[in-house]
């Protein structure tokens, strides 16, 4: 059994070094992944001996230091996590450490993006690096100081000793080490040393967070903006024949009213009078391309999976002979349907267009994107761009989309006025880029009670997995394996929502491995480790898990959850995943109440390396499995001619306070790298719940969400 760190949760570039004109130093680094905001420091950094900087490290003569953070923060806690990466290297107290928020900056930093799992999987050996040359050349400066060798010297908490016992602070040395010769090659600490690393760090805003100081971007304000509410089409495929804006021109507040593109702004001097004047608005509209709904996409997505327009992204073997060959061949369809993000905090964005010009201030995870796709909209270089980043209130991939950033700049264009778009709720959900729905086929065949092919199939809407995720669990471990994807273009727009397509990929496949065990008459968790077995030693470059690493979590979760020890009335669900770098097992307590199924615990066990913050990653982790928990079972966006049906919580359920389950969290003890953390807790969670369901009710669940009408007569019979 692999050791572990029990944490439990319930219910609940590189371098670059100048002298600054007043003394201090600045690091340059890229943390290609981090966030935003004001913390109150220790003491009042702004009297503190600071020049101008920005996508800095800097060093005060007075020996703190500040992290400008240059990438967003959408809650995954990276603001505070990979700065403790480069504290822990400098050899500093955290005490001693002030992050703020960095711009958007081409020139100084690279991949400013909040997505994929990927900032400290990516900022692991430069931020550490970064620290570690800083405090080499602060040992250099002391050295010189003292005429003793620098190895002789050590550091701890920003004070340099040398073998005579002298000390000086990191601020009595900073302004000579800002003049040396940065060295390369300096030594990083051994993991068995660190101090930061691996403690409990509160988030770097959570005070700001909790006693509502301005942090995210509705809390954002310019003197003489203007707030926007858009009138967008009410259906896909609807185009703006004509408008009469007399009602809206008569709400109190309202300024001006414009249309661009097929939309329509209505500007006023606040957020009430803009959304009353654009309800206020009187418009027709035509049907300028179909318009689809979910009956369309239910047919459609199942006549792709009947038919033969397929690419194969991957093939071992022969699938068909496999097949041919079969005493027993399983096989299920899964459907998923459309989702929003919704994220709390509604889309918003700034702008301010002049005419030498263009400064963006709002929550974005792709600032250097917005910032081309700006300046190509109003033709304009791209160099006249300016992206303030603020904090955001969730983003789950909603906000990799910057066209409420396109539609603010544009509108400020056009009316030579500061304008702060806003969405209501309603136009968050109507107006939204979706995760879009998916159909998977995926059939096994069982010869003298061995598993010897595997053919999966999928149908989705706009978009098919990516790449790498054929090389995924089972990939390697059957000998005749076989994906193929199909798509249908759809006016509908999608794209990525948290852990894309491995969202509800890992349902539908750990679900079927669930039952196919049973087919089998084998051991589900042995199945697995069987499995897991066939690819050790494999010379398969394409394969993306590590059968090792996987059957570890595996193991810890049975250990933890107890698995078959539970008492009577309490039935259990296990699934296992990899995606975005991680291994995650889980394993979900279920019991009925009144026929219905009630989730009372959720065991996850983890392999993501190295946890730098044991503080965050339990959040993370915690959230993912509860959203994964909450969307699996009731989260669901149909269409009627191109009318998403739900425009506000009253009509789409998210899991409440009262549903979600105590979540127990294990780390794998690892001296490895850290990998992703944000999303890979996320998509085991449905097939572990479905699982658990069909133990307690013996009705598999293949649909989601699990608590529709029709999967709950399943369920309750």
């Amino acid at each position: 059994m692999t050791p572990s760190k029990q944490l439990n949760f319930s219910r609940r570039s590189f371098l670059k070094t100048s002298a600054l004109a007043g003394g201090g130093m600045l690091i340059s680094f890229n943390l290609f992944t981090a966030c935003k905001s004001d913390v109150k420091p220790p003491i009042d950094i702004s009297q503190l001996n600071f020049n101008d900087f920005n996508a800095f490290i800097k060093i005060s003569n007075e020996g703190k230091v500040t992290i400008f953070s240059p990438n967003p923060e959408i809650g995954q806690g990276v603001k505070t996590s990979m700065p403790m990466l480069i504290a822990e290297e400098l050899d500093v107290a955290w005490k001693d450490v002030y992050v703020a928020q960095g711009d958007y900056d081409p020139v100084n930093f690279t991949r400013q993006v909040a997505g994929g799992s990927q900032s400290i999987r990516h900022g692991w050996e430069p931020l550490r690096q970064t620290g570690a040359t800083a405090r080499q050349m602060l040992i250099n400066a002391a050295a010189a100081i003292w005429e003793v060798d620098p190895s002789t010297c050590t550091t701890k908490e920003g004070v340099i000793t040398n073998a005579n016992g002298d000390k000086l602070g990191y601020g009595e040395v900073v302004a000579d080490a800002s003049i040396l010769e940065v060295p390369e090659n300096v030594k990083l600490k051994d993991t068995k040393d660190f101090t930061i690393i691996g403690s409990n760090i509160s988030n770097v805003d959570i005070d700001n967070i909790v006693t509502g100081k301005p942090l995210f971007g509705l809390d954002y304000k310019q003197e003489g903006m203007l707030y926007a509410s858009v009138m967008r089409p009410p259906a896909f495929g609807n185009v703006l024949e004509s408008f009469e804006d007399n009602g809206a021109r008569a709400v109190n507040g309202v300024i001006n009213i414009v249309q661009f593109g097929n939309k329509v702004a209505v500007l006023a001097t606040n957020t009430w009078a803009a959304m009353k004047g654009k309800n206020a608005l009187k418009a027709n509209w035509k049907e300028g391309s179909k318009t689809e709904s979910t009956a369309f996409h239910d047919k459609t997505l199942l006549d792709l999976l009947k038919g033969n327009s397929f690419e194969t992204l991957r093939k071992d073997g022969n699938v068909k002979k496999a097949f041919d060959e079969a005493d027993t061949v399983l096989e299920r369809i899964y459907e998923s349907p459309f989702l929003p993000h919704n994220c709390l905090e509604p889309m918003n964005f700034f702008a301010h267009v002049t005419t030498d010009k263009i400064e963006l201030v709002g929550p974005i995870q792709t600032p250097a994107w917005t910032a081309q796709r700006v300046a190509d909209h109003l033709k304009r270089d791209i160099k006249q761009v300016s992206i303030k980043m603020t904090r955001m209130g969730g983003g789950f991939g909603r906000r990799l989309y910057g066209d409420f950033a396109l539609e603010a700049a544009e509108i400020s264009s056009l009316t030579n006025s500061p304008v702060k778009v806003v969405f209501s709720r309603e136009d968050d959900m109507s107006a939204g880029t979706y995760r879009p729905a998916i159909k998977y086929k995926i059939a096994a065949s069982i010869k003298d009670g061995k598993l010897t092919g595997y053919h999966l199939k999928e149908a989705a809407i706009n978009g098919n997995m990516y790449g790498l995720i054929p090389n995924f669990f089972p990939a390697g471990a059957i000998d005749n394996y076989q994906v193929d994807v199909a798509n249908y273009k759809s006016n509908i727009t999608t794209g990525a929502w948290r852990a894309p397509y491995t969202n509800f990929l890992a349902f539908a496949e750990q679900s079927f491995f669930d039952e196919l065990a049973q087919t089998m008459e084998v051991d589900r968790i042995q199945l697995h480790l069987d499995l897991l077995q066939n690819v050790k030693g494999t010379t398969d470059e394409r394969i993306e898990y590590s059968p090792e690493r996987l059957e570890g979590v595996i193991k810890l979760a049975i250990e933890k959850s107890g698995w078959g020890k539970t008492n009577q009335g309490v039935f259990q669900g296990f699934s296992v995943y990899y995606c975005h770098n991680t291994h995650v097992a889980e394993v979900a307590d279920v019991i009925m109440d009144k026929g219905l199924p009630i989730v009372t615990k959720v065991t996850c066990a983890i392999d993501c390396g190295i946890v730098v913050n044991p503080l965050g990653a339990i959040n993370q982790v915690t959230g993912g499995v509860i959203d994964g928990i909450g969307h699996a079972m009731y989260g669901d966006l149909s269409f009627n001619q191109g009318i998403p049906q739900s425009n506000n919580f009253d009509n789409y359920q998210l899991i409440r306070i009262g549903q979600t389950p105590k979540v127990d969290v294990h780390f794998v003890d690892s001296d490895m790298a850290p990998t992703g953390l944000g999303e890979p807790p996320l998509p085991p969670a449905g097939a572990a719940v479905a699982n658990a369901i069909y133990a307690a009710t013996g009705k598999r669940l293949t649909k989601q969400p699990f608590m529709s009408n029709m999967e709950i007569e399943k369920i309750v019979g």
